[in-house]
């Protein structure tokens, strides 16, 4: 069973604490597909998630590269698939996919076919400057997660 939690983030701090709650519960093979619009948030949710699983780097968009790779609790593969959305799967990103590091993968959409049926999907959708409305999806080993989730929004 699919399980969803929806959320309003008032303050980039709001987005920062969503990520810690994530980040408390990742684990190697973990996938989170993020969607959402230009300017919604998606960069900036993965730049929290990556601190938080302890990478040090400076994370940035990988838009002209589709994958940057980060080391810290977790190998962290960040992709960025919105150029993909024309042509295909010809880039090679089932190593990384179905590897033991953590894909954060930013329009997953484009390339959902070859992901497993199973992922953490987080939708960003603006309000304004600074709010934005979440939609966070899961099952099998994501429930807790949205479980955890659910929990901290609903205190």
């Amino acid at each position: 069973m699919i399980l969803e939690v929806k959320l309003r983030l008032n303050s980039i701090i709001d987005t920062e604490t969503l990520a810690k709650i994530i980040a408390e519960k990742a684990f190697k093979g973990m996938i989170v597909g993020l969607t959402g619009d230009l300017g919604s948030g998606k960069t900036t949710f993965t730049k929290f998630f990556s601190q938080a699983i302890g990478v040090k780097d400076n994370l940035n968009s990988p838009t002209f590269t589709i994958l940057k790779i980060y080391e810290g609790n977790f190998v962290l593969y960040h992709m960025d698939v919105y150029r993909l959305e024309d042509i295909g799967y010809d880039f090679e990103l089932d190593d990384f996919i179905y590897g033991d590091g953590i894909s954060v993968i930013e329009w997953y959409q484009y390339i959902r076919e070859m992901l497993p049926k199973n992922i953490l999907s987080i939708d960003f959708k603006v309000i304004d400057e600074d709010a934005r409305d979440v939609i966070i999806k899961g099952e099998e080993e994501y429930e807790e997660i949205v479980k955890a989730i659910s929990n901290r929004y609903s205190n």
